[in-house]
């Protein structure tokens, strides 16, 4: 199989990984064959890439961090949170939650146990397509991001599990937040972003009200807007002065924004999005943090189709931990638009003349 983006799909190509809902429920399962009614659809959804099946790349098979019955599992409970918090009225100033402790504990519990026992260094997230989720979507990959973190820094198992949850729960305060508001395609008034910009203090509030939370987790929510430079918000606190699980959180929160569809711009691939933090380093975030963060991020997953600047096709077959940018790929259309005999590969470690242009 490999991954490609939805505008090269073509009426026929079937689908090798399921699309699923924004509740978890199938919307098109593995083996769909696609035609343009499907494919407009997928496209009206926000889905920008699908695994679809192809006998040149027989064999590959993408990996994720987290096992998929990890994934379900954290992923409902996440949905379930954040629907629930939508709907629940404010008494009191206070938002009145769900006991969230005992389950997230065993969510994360899961994730770091499936993170532990990988034995690659480099990881992807996930390898499932949701249609309009990002929310629910975005606190995990946030949580599995952390959590690599924490384990490559050698947190023991209470600071692992104090990183996690307030991962998991860093953005639960976006439930205070309108829905029109987090929709809003274009930029933001004044009065709209100092609106948002509420759901840190929001969410500090609904996490340190649970008892068995530890009020550092809290601060994941607190903190991850606030920059190294002092230019965040809301205490435009500086360097040390932010707890580093939240520095941790922040670094995931915005690689995974800039690697998503949002409703104001398209995504970043994940070296821009890469590029982007190193750019970033000692002013928005502290630049060892972004170090170890990118050593365990691979930026072309195994199955990503990619364009050389020779006019290839290929598709990622092997990850280089010591050269994220130079995999191994295996070639499925050659710059004439032919097809090879068979797929054939390509160490790009070897072959210093070529470089990948971008995903398609």
């Amino acid at each position: 199989m490999r991954k490609t983006d939805i505008n090269s799909v073509a009426p026929g190509d079937k689908l090798a990984r399921p699309i699923l809902q924004e509740n978890g429920n199938v919307l098109l399962g593995v083996g769909v064959e696609l035609n343009q009614r499907f494919i407009d659809r997928l496209m009206g959804l926000g889905i920008e890439t699908l695994f679809v099946d192809d006998p040149m790349t027989e064999g590959l098979e993408p990996t994720s961090a987290i096992r998929d019955d990890t994934h379900k599992q954290a992923r409902d409970a996440i949905y379930k949170t954040m629907t629930t918090l939508m709907d629940q009225p404010v008494i009191k100033g206070r938002t009145i939650a769900p006991e969230l402790g005992r389950t997230f504990r065993k969510v994360f519990s899961e994730i770091i146990h499936d993170l532990m026992g990988r034995e690659e260094v480099m990881v992807s997230l996930s390898n499932i397509n949701f249609a309009d989720s990002y929310l629910f979507n975005h606190s995990l990959n946030v949580a599995i991001l952390s959590g690599i973190m924490g384990l490559a820094k050698g947190y023991n198992r209470n600071q692992l599990e104090e990183l996690g949850m307030g991962a998991l729960l860093f953005d639960v305060g976006m439930t205070k937040i309108p829905k029109e508001l987090l929709k809003k395609p274009g930029i933001y008034t004044p009065a709209e972003r100092a609106q948002m910009e509420k759901h840190t203090q929001e969410g500090f509030n609904i996490i340190r009200a649970q008892h068995d939370i530890s009020l550092l987790s809290a601060h994941c929510a607190f903190q991850h807007h606030e920059r190294y430079d002092g230019s965040g918000y809301p205490r435009k606190l500086k360097r040390d002065e932010i707890h580093e699980y939240a520095q941790i959180v922040a670094i995931a929160d915005v690689y995974d924004a800039l690697t998503s569809t949002r409703p104001h711009r398209k995504r970043f691939t994940p070296s821009e999005a890469i590029e982007f933090l190193f750019a970033a380093g000692n002013t928005y975030f502290d630049l060892d943090l972004i170090k170890v963060f990118c050593k365990h991020i691979s930026i072309y997953p195994v199955a990503t189709t990619v364009l050389l600047n020779s006019g290839q096709i290929a598709v990622v077959a092997v990850n280089n931990p010591l050269a994220v940018h130079r995999p191994i790929v295996r070639v499925i259309r050659e710059k004439d638009g032919t097809l090879p005999p068979s797929g054939y590969q390509i160490d790009l470690k070897d072959e210093p003349s070529l470089v990948i242009v971008k995903e398609v």
